[in-house]
């Protein structure tokens, strides 16, 4: 699933996002691309919700959609 990420600026928001999404249960791959401002994220809907996905990236103060 790709996830629309506003206010990334840097490399530090990158490693953030990836690192935050990617250590929870259920995630198996997520990688962002500040040129396009996305995150493409892969993860078993039965382990983990999009909402659970979306919450550390907003808590980080990003707009994700």
């Amino acid at each position: 699933m790709t996830l629309n990420v506003k206010g990334m600026s840097c490399g530090f928001c990158i490693n953030s996002i990836e690192g935050s999404v990617g250590e929870l249960t259920g995630v198996s791959n997520m990688k962002v691309n500040l040129d396009s401002g996305t995150g493409s994220v892969e993860f078993n809907p039965n382990e983990v919700t999009l909402d659970k996905i979306k919450e550390p990236i907003d808590d980080q103060g990003y707009d994700v959609q």
